[in-house]
């Protein structure tokens, strides 16, 4: 297998992970919900993961809900030192799979709890707050109380750093009033760009930007222009999406997801990728043109 070699190393928080980490959702069944087809392939692609040199983990408890967690249990607890599992609340799952906000401090507080249960540890490395004042973009509102809620579990010893998903810049600047902010998680590709200037604001004060979706959603990016750069450089349309996220900005993150230990070596394979520089003008027209 790959491992990890280029793409580098970053403070979050304090503690220093490799650049390209991995992403959980997709350990759990269709939609995000219910049991995965093939449990023993969800452990193994976690194995596969940490021994090739991954030491970021995202995760959630709203995943499948609670089989990510549970997964992430079996196949690595007691996990190693140098592993950093990021995990996220404020949604819930409906009984029929549907996502709901879980907002309120009692629902942020059992939700952090069910974290700590669920993934046997004493304390959360970096817990985000995903804003649901729109599930599908980010929205413009205060998130003040939910800070406080953080701020005073942090202060209680429950978790070590605060991150936020799914916000705008001004609620990233809010939050900056009531905790130290260690991360955003939004979405951001190739094709979607709108979060350019608050990854290059986010670089200039030492704080990580990991993006959701790297690689376009749940169905990959379609893009004439990146299949023609993948060919030309003799990688996947994938390994390219990704190699051009660790070249944007040294704060990016990556946390793709896969079920497969076959995808999974294509995708860590892409921290090798060094892009030229008429691959990247190319490849920043890609958003200009609406994802061709």
């Amino acid at each position: 297998m790959s491992t990890i070699d280029k793409a580098g190393t970053f403070k979050l928080g304090n503690r220093t992970i490799n650049r390209l980490g991995y992403g959980a959702m997709q350990l759990a069944g269709p939609g995000v919900f219910g049991p995965p087809k093939d449990r023993r392939a969800a452990l193994d692609v976690l194995r596969a993961a940490i021994a090739a040199g991954v030491n970021h983990i995202d995760t959630s408890d709203f995943y499948g809900p609670h089989v990510t967690n549970e997964i992430i249990r079996e196949a690595l607890h007691p996990y190693p030192d140098s592993l950093v599992i990021v995990t996220k609340i404020g949604a819930r799952r409906g009984a029929d799979g549907s996502w709901l906000p879980a907002a309120s401090p009692e629902e942020l507080i059992r939700a952090v709890h069910d974290n700590l249960r669920n993934l046997r540890l004493d304390v959360l490395d970096i817990v985000n707050f995903r804003a649901m004042l729109d599930p599908h973009h980010p929205v413009d509102g205060s998130l003040e109380a939910q800070l406080t809620t953080l701020a005073d579990l942090r202060r209680q010893g429950l978790i070590r750093h605060v991150g936020l998903s799914n916000v705008t810049p001004g609620q990233v600047e809010e939050g900056r009033k009531i905790c130290e902010i260690a991360c955003v998680q939004n979405l951001y590709n190739l094709a979607h760009r709108a979060d350019d200037a608050m990854i290059d604001d986010l670089a200039a004060v030492g704080t990580a930007y990991v993006p959701f979706f790297p690689l376009g959603g749940f169905s990959p990016l379609q893009s004439a222009t990146l299949s023609r750069v993948a060919a030309e450089l003799g990688a996947t349309p994938m390994q390219v999406a990704l190699a051009w996220l660790l070249q944007r900005a040294p704060n990016i993150l990556l946390i793709p997801g896969t079920s497969s230990v076959a995808h999974l070596t294509e995708n860590i394979a892409a921290a090798e990728l060094e892009l030229p520089s008429i691959a990247v003008s190319a490849l920043d027209t890609i958003a200009e043109s609406g994802g061709k």
